[in-house]
């Protein structure tokens, strides 16, 4: 349990007013004489523990967990590795700091160790750093998150279908094997799996950039009068426009074309393009990008479909005035030829995810309007003609690139970065998508999961050990209120009718409570535990005798009463 949790727990109790026996003590603690606060606990009442003494214990808890070895000390690389396990990374520039001082303390005086003192200094500095210590991120559980992830990994690596894009030599060339996910969360905490440190062309990944650019700068109205929000229903670079003579939409090559014709129309195209490099760096997280020539000068080599449909836009008007064609398309090739690879790209999806603001450098880059906008098309349109089954499977925005990117952002909480360059009929990465496909189906990042109501999928937003405390109440709750379906649906999930709150209290002594009849019935033919013993020592017969549920004290004495008999007519097995 995290400090969190048992801070929650502890004001909970105060406000009941009960105090801790020796017993729930070690039940909350596991016997373990360094869990958060037990010292304080041993002392004193939990009506009696403010939240002045939970915080000024935390940082003294958090120090002795590390401090395994009971050195008074916990060394710089144990330290790091803690905060790694939490995700957050040594690169991150929110512990820059802290690491310039680690260093000095290293080279000027050798030491390696932080003390109890510095411990609590670096807590109440760094925010980051005791957020991340309590379990308090918004993926509480990071280091099991990224093992399901890994587990999901290696499945999807097993798929060797597809095949690479050749319409380009140096796409061709591409290793097929390679697969690449990163994983970052709006805390900035980071997971990478594979080959996330290769670059790759952004290709058609970069048109939702391009898209928030032209927001930015000219407003939703002004761009879309130049380009449509609908989905095409036909190939990405289909000669066809919709019935106001525009491109269907930003995410395809036509009005991503026209994207790159809004955006900072005043400069030239090489000031223009620098633009556009800054912005994918400040997505980053402060990391550069690079520029793919050879990439660049084949996308001109085979451009003649995007030249088709540049003319048939002018042809139809959809450009602003004065438009150069030739420099459009340059300035589209160059954004396309953009490298970069999925360790850096997650962060510039995880900041789609946080309404245009990095996790890691809080820079705001777009602002929120602009990111809602872009997400509703990612989400109808960004995934070439796969786009309407992609939503209504996964239900997530993301973006393909025929160079096998894929950037998939779950709002509020993370962005993901996929590469592996074997593509599927309609140019999708085949793993990509399969990654996806099981993402969704293990954890519960459909937008429209809270609408089925429980789930057996893992929801990552809260921790294992608050999940089996609310199924435990829901329970007990349930059978208090008579609710057979919502019991069957708690026991179809795993969840024991045994289990009891930590004042002892099972469903069980509610159903008895409460008269609830059908429950008690049920329970009995579950053959569960018949006389357990609340913390006043009380079992379901008292309670049905105590609220005098007549017909309920008759069928668990008997039910009591048959049990006894059972074991006492066992014949007893000889060896």
């Amino acid at each position: 349990m995290s400090l969190s949790s048992y801070s929650e727990n502890i004001e909970y109790g105060s406000r009941r007013g009960y105090g801790l026996d020796e017993g729930l003590i070690n039940q909350l603690s596991g016997g373990n004489e360094n869990y958060p606060l037990l010292s304080l606990f041993k002392t004193k009442s939990i009506a009696m523990i403010t939240t002045t003494q939970i915080i000024n214990n935390e940082a003294d808890s958090l120090f002795n967990i590390l401090d395994q070895g009971k050195k008074k000390s916990i060394e710089h690389d144990k330290f790091l590795d803690q905060l790694a396990r939490t995700g957050i990374l040594s690169d991150d520039p929110r512990i820059k700091e802290l690491l310039n001082d680690f260093k000095l303390h290293k080279n000027g005086k050798g030491i390696t160790g932080i003390s109890q003192t510095e411990f609590n200094e670096i807590l109440k500095q760094n925010a980051l750093v005791k957020k991340s210590l309590t379990e308090n991120a918004v993926i509480p559980d990071f280091e099991s998150f990224c093992e399901q992830i890994r587990t999901i990994y290696l499945k999807t690596l097993k798929n060797k279908s597809g095949k690479v894009a050749d319409y380009i030599p140096q796409l061709a060339r591409v290793n097929p094997d390679q697969f690449a996910i990163s994983v970052c969360t709006v805390d900035g905490q980071r997971f990478s799996i594979g080959d996330s440190g290769v670059n790759y062309c952004l290709q058609s990944s970069c048109k939702p950039i391009n898209y928030c650019l032209a927001l930015e700068e000219l407003g939703a109205d002004v761009v879309h009068n130049h380009v449509g929000r609908e989905p095409s229903g036909q190939s990405f670079n289909e000669l066809a426009l919709n019935s106001r003579g525009l491109p269907h939409n930003p995410m395809i090559n036509a009005g991503a074309m026209m994207s790159c014709s809004l955006i900072d129309r005043k400069n030239n195209i090489a000031d223009r393009f620098d633009k556009v490099s800054k912005t994918w760096k400040a997505l980053c997280g402060g990391k550069d990008v690079s520029f793919n020539n050879s990439v660049y000068l084949s996308e001109r080599q085979t451009a003649d479909r995007n030249f088709a449909l540049a003319y048939f836009m002018r042809e139809k008007n959809a450009f602003p005035e004065n438009t150069n064609l030739t420099e459009t398309l340059e300035f589209y090739f160059q954004c396309c030829s953009i490298e970069s690879n999925a360790y850096d790209l997650s962060v510039a999806a995880a900041t789609l995810a946080n309404a245009g603001t990095n996790p890691l450098t809080g820079d705001t880059i777009f602002q929120s309007s602009t990111v809602q906008n872009c997400l509703s098309l990612m989400l109808s349109c960004g995934m070439y003609d796969f786009s309407g089954e992609f939503a209504f499977k996964i239900g997530l925005p993301a973006k393909s690139g025929v160079s096998g990117a894929l950037m998939l952002v779950i709002p509020n909480l993370m962005g993901i970065s996929i590469w592996s360059p074997r593509l599927d009929e309609v140019g999708n990465s085949v793993r990509g998508v399969e990654f996806c496909e099981r993402l969704v189906e293990h954890f519960s990042f459909h937008q429209y999961d809270s609408l089925t109501g429980h789930s057996a999928k893992v929801n990552p937003r809260k921790r294992e050990n608050e999940l089996i405390a609310s199924k435990v109440m829901e329970l007990i709750w349930s059978a208090s209120h008579g609710d057979m379906d919502e019991i069957f649906r708690l026991e179809a999930e795993g969840v024991s009718p045994d289990v009891a709150d930590y004042d002892g209290r099972t469903p069980l002594h509610l159903a008895a409570c409460e008269g609830q009849m059908e429950v008690v019935k049920y329970l009995i033919k579950k053959k569960i535990h018949l006389t357990p013993k609340d913390r006043w020592g009380n079992t379901p017969l008292d309670d049905a005798k105590r609220f005098k549920n007549k017909e309920i004290e008759i069928l668990l004495d008997k039910a009591i009463k048959a049990h006894k008999s059972r074991i006492a007519h066992t014949p007893i097995l000889e060896n």
